[in-house]
């Protein structure tokens, strides 16, 4: 066994398992409608707790209240509140249904006993039937003729890059020019791709690699809108917050594979943004397929 202290990505990748490590928490009744968990948060430096992290806890809670052959191919959640990166989250699920195929679940987020998430889930017993999917788009450079997004953002030192952005578990290669140091000419760009994987090993485990997904299914996907729009992520007056998250698993996943992200904004209007992507394998396999409402303001200079 190697004493070698783990690289920054492996260590990145640490933080994210960490993360996933839900604690049960005990009760004194030997029956009861919800369990519940309690789980830790990943620093951010604006103190809000990242929206991706509280669904993946969501996803191994409810995960943990199945039989191994059960695995989620669908949630669909409402962001509540502003998580406290410095408060733990108390996740409860609710068992509303097991079937023979199918399972539910109910999953709250809480902190300070009010919920910040609340969101349900529907699992599957892995069976076959019938089959298709989109097609992954050709003619796109590979992920290493990509830039990855730290070195793009290297020599930025401000506390969203080097204690946020830096230390996402994810390497993250964008194919079209990055929005978070300025704005594009390219409004009329229905799509926009980015390569990612998780930055070092994660193993095989498909409840946390399926987590693991929805963590990184959160990354920029109201990007597009901005892209629509002109803006930037460093647009003076700009406000962005999630509202919901949905997302369907279409198979089995590997976070440390390469995989393409694909990624549009359907509509705006009425200071909301619609994002809405698709996960394929390098391979071109349709591995998940994602939509987020969010809330995009550019606020008036007083």
């Amino acid at each position: 066994m190697s004493d070698a202290e783990p690289t920054a990505a492996e260590a990145n990748v640490d933080t994210l398992r960490k993360v996933l490590e839900l604690e049960s928490l005990s009760f004194t009744s030997a029956s009861r409608e919800s369990d519940y968990f309690l789980g830790q948060n990943q620093y951010k430096p604006d103190g809000r707790v990242y929206g991706g992290q509280v669904v993946a806890q969501s996803v191994v809670a409810a995960a943990a209240t199945l039989p191994d052959d059960r695995l989620i191919h669908s949630l669909h959640g409402y962001f509540l509140r502003a998580g406290d990166v410095s408060e733990p989250i108390e996740f409860g699920v609710e068992r509303l249904r097991d079937g023979r195929s199918f399972s539910a679940r109910r999953v709250h987020a809480y902190q300070k006993d009010v919920p910040i998430l609340s969101l349900i889930a529907s699992f599957q017993v892995e069976q076959e039937g019938l089959e298709h999917a989109e097609t992954m788009p050709t003619g796109l450079p590979g992920p290493q003729d990509c830039p990855e997004l730290r070195d793009i953002l290297a020599g930025q030192d401000t506390p969203q890059v080097t204690e946020w952005l830096n230390k996402r578990p994810f390497e993250i290669r964008p194919v079209e020019a990055s929005l978070y140091l300025s704005s594009t000419d390219d409004r009329q760009r229905e799509q926009q791709h980015v390569w990612f994987r998780a930055s070092s090993e994660f193993g095989d485990d498909p409840v946390l690699n399926a987590a693991a997904l929805a963590y990184a299914s959160d990354f920029n996907l109201l990007e597009p809108v901005l892209r629509r729009q002109g803006l930037s992520w460093t647009s003076p007056g700009l406000r962005v917050a999630s509202l919901d998250h949905a997302m369907w698993w279409h198979r089995r996943v590997r976070v440390d594979e390469w995989m393409l992200y694909v990624q549009e904004s359907p509509a705006a209007q009425g200071g909301r943004g619609l994002g809405y992507g698709r996960i394929f394998a390098q391979t071109g396999e349709l591995l998940a397929t994602v939509a987020q409402e969010g809330m995009v303001r550019v606020k008036a200079p007083q």
